[in-house]
């Protein structure tokens, strides 16, 4: 997932659009991979840090709830799953093991309600929000693409996102 390479054309794009929208708002790809780079930064993992805030030179994102180590777990054990996956898209309630399907979720409904704001220094631009996940429908649940890619990706994946041309 986090591998910008495998991804078909079309994925390519739109989470280059996605990223390209992100900057904008930031006031540039340099703000946007400054954020990144101290969400990278910051230890324990962002997601667990209680403070829900983090700052950049140009922007800082901040969460209304700190995600507990068993919920970020279940997360990074999902993404390690579908590391390989092509597809963006696939819904995250679906698993063999029983027992980790449960896990999965509980993680959803705790995070459920937890909405990122990322605010520029600059007033006169935007900023944006985003939540973790993606409610398509009952039952299906597919993790937002902002989210990995600022919590799990690389910066360079970012980076490439951010450069890449339709050919």
């Amino acid at each position: 997932m986090c591998n910008f390479n495998k991804h078909d054309d079309d994925t390519k794009l739109l989470i280059h659009l996605f990223m390209s929208k992100c900057a904008e708002a930031l006031g540039g790809a340099n703000a946007l991979l400054s954020l990144l780079e101290s969400m990278r930064a910051q230890k324990p993992h962002p997601l667990i840090y209680d403070k829900c805030l983090i700052k950049s030179s140009h922007a800082a994102i901040s969460w209304n709830k700190a995600v507990y180590v068993e919920k970020l777990r279940t997360l990074e054990h999902l993404l390690a799953e579908h590391k390989s996956a092509k597809e963006p898209n696939f819904n995250i309630l679906e698993h063999k093991n029983k027992k980790i399907q449960k896990e999965i979720s509980n993680t959803v409904k705790a995070m459920r309600p937890i909405e990122f704001i990322v605010k520029p220094h600059d007033s006169s631009l935007g900023g944006f929000e985003f939540e973790p996940f993606e409610f398509v429908e009952e039952g299906y649940v597919k993790l937002n693409p902002l989210f990995v890619a600022f919590f799990f990706c690389s910066v360079e994946y970012t980076k490439k996102a951010l450069n890449y041309t339709a050919a």
